[in-house]
């Protein structure tokens, strides 16, 4: 008998329909969520789960549903999450397969409500858009077209449009006037795949950018499978010490709050906001929707960076309470007004911060969430740590808990990559280690593994120590690493490889992928659940 209620697929749906506050939380790994999950389940792995349960899910009292496929993942994520103070914790019954019993759409990949709003959004606005051949053509004829990408800066300097920008989502409206100053120019908005291409085309039609407007059809990976050539490398990008034109600023202004109004958007102000962040029977988003940069130079207190077009892009994993309030902060009047107007339509309680006196940015650098303290274990230095593996005579075996991605890129000599939510239960994949007299722990930074020593300790009885400072005061202190991937002690289910993402997709996959993209309004209609609109 679970010491935690059960929450039927009924139930969930209705208060989904009602709008009330839930927060449908799928704890597994992130590539067994891509393969099956509900629409608003969103992705908060019982892996790291000491580290985002206090930024994602503010509200202590917050009702939470967890979800796994039946690997005892929700129970155990269940009694974490009321070691952190939550009060409302249910199980979905039957898990996965209750859910999908009961008559309920599941679906595939990351990120799904805000790529199937993208969808719904094409498909009610008919969206212009351009073939990957016609915009090859019309770049190689020398005509007036300017390309711009959509995508976070990082994303389009592994692999971007030939001679495009970076124009990140959110400044799109803001700052297209400038990069296309004569009304002629064509302007091709990109990312790469779909989503970001319409929302960032769509939202320079809504806004009344006087050029014609396009997006990129299937993005990048439309430009591959066309046979063309992607550049590397770029580092283009808009240039946030221009200054904008005060007639210019005036009209993306305007157009900006008008579409916000249009779709619903509040208004509010800082002490409002801060108020809310304190009410104990509602959940409150705070977000600062500027540039990376721009936030971490000065920001209110208690406001999360979240780019907008990344909001818009990853919004349940920002925000995974369905039914929150969300608030909106920028200092130009365009961004969160654009940011909140497709909130909105996709049946968000947004709010925009207006007026705000700038004295009131006192807060610097990258968002740092609140996390509890992880229980105190026995430390070793990088040092210490090299002069034990090079001495051999007691067997030290390190366990590295960071992602899987950068424990190939760089880890321990020696160190075997392990998945925290794979310590105990049914896997336990410690099971698989060489015999040890004492673990040494890692991750990145130290912020996971404090939480996974005491974890490693019970169920092994053996020392355990944490290095202090993780991998990277090991490789500060000039100490040699190792690449690949030869000592794996749990599969690389931690992240799900995107089919649009890197430069070399299989050809296979991109056209999956697209098509699954093409079939999500229909999902949409069959699920039910979404309260989608477009102004």
């Amino acid at each position: 008998m679970s010491d935690f209620p059960l929450r039927t697929f009924e139930d969930v749906r209705e208060t989904l329909l009602a709008k009330r506050e839930i927060a449908l939380l799928d704890v597994r790994e992130e590539d067994p969520h891509a393969q099956s999950h509900p629409l608003f389940a969103a992705n908060l792995p019982l892996a790291k789960l000491e580290l985002d349960a206090w930024t994602k899910l503010p509200r202590r009292s917050v009702p939470i549903v967890l979800l796994d496929a039946g690997e005892g993942a929700a129970l155990r994520a269940a009694y974490k999450l009321k070691a952190l103070g939550y009060t409302q914790i249910a199980l979905l019954a039957g898990g996965l397969d209750g859910w999908i019993h009961a008559g309920g759409e599941t679906f595939r990949d990351v990120n799904v409500p805000s790529k199937a709003f993208g969808e719904f959004v094409e498909a009610q606005r008919h969206t212009p858009s351009l073939s990957a051949e016609t915009v090859e053509a019309l770049l190689k004829s020398g005509d007036d077209v300017v390309v711009l990408d959509a995508r976070r800066y990082d994303e389009y300097q592994t692999m971007n449009i030939p001679g495009s920008i970076s124009v990140p989502g959110a400044e799109l409206v803001l700052r297209a006037r400038a990069l296309a100053p004569n009304p002629a120019t064509r302007v091709i908005v990109n990312c790469a795949g779909r989503t970001r291409s319409i929302i960032g085309t769509q939202s320079l039609v809504n806004a009344g950018l006087p050029n014609p407007v396009a997006a990129l059809r299937n993005g990048t990976i439309g430009w591959t499978l066309a046979g063309q050539t992607l550049e590397q490398g770029s580092a283009r990008r808009f240039d946030p010490q221009a200054g904008l034109a005060t007639q210019d600023l005036a009209a993306s202004r305007r157009a900006a709050r008008a579409l916000a109004d249009r779709a619903g958007v509040h208004r509010a102000s800082l002490a409002e906001a801060a108020a809310w962040a304190d009410d104990a029977s509602r959940t409150t988003y705070r977000f600062d929707v500027r540039t990376p940069a721009e936030y971490e130079h000065a920001h209110a207190p208690g406001f999360q960076g979240a780019p907008g077009g990344q909001l818009v892009q990853e919004t349940e994993m920002f925000a995974p309470v369905r039914g929150a309030r969300v608030v909106l902060f920028d200092d130009d009047g365009v961004r969160a007004n654009m940011t909140a107007s497709w909130l909105a339509q996709m049946n968000v309680d947004a709010y925009v911060i207006d007026d705000a006196d700038p004295a009131a940015l006192t807060a610097q650098g990258p968002w740092r969430g609140p996390k509890p303290q992880p229980a105190a274990s026995d430390t070793v230095s990088p040092q210490t740590l090299a002069a034990w593996l090079e001495d051999g005579s007691t067997t030290t075996v390190v366990l590295d808990f960071t992602a899987s991605a950068n424990h190939v890129k760089a880890h321990i000599p020696g160190a075997w990559w392990t998945l925290r939510s794979r310590l105990s239960g049914d896997a336990d994949d410690l099971r698989a280690l060489p015999d040890a007299k004492r673990y040494v722990v890692t991750c990145a930074t130290s912020a996971l593994a404090p939480f996974a020593a005491p974890e490693v300790a019970a169920l092994t009885g053996k020392p355990v120590y944490l290095l202090e400072g993780g991998t990277s005061a090991w490789i500060q202190a000039g100490l040699p690493v190792e690449t690949g991937d030869a000592r794996l002690a749990s599969p690389r289910i931690d992240r799900y490889r995107r089919p649009y993402e890197g430069t070399d997709s299989a050809r296979e996959a991109m056209n999956a992928y697209l098509e699954w993209e093409y079939g999500l309004v229909a999902q949409l209609e069959r699920d039910g659940t979404h309260g989608f609109f477009v102004v």
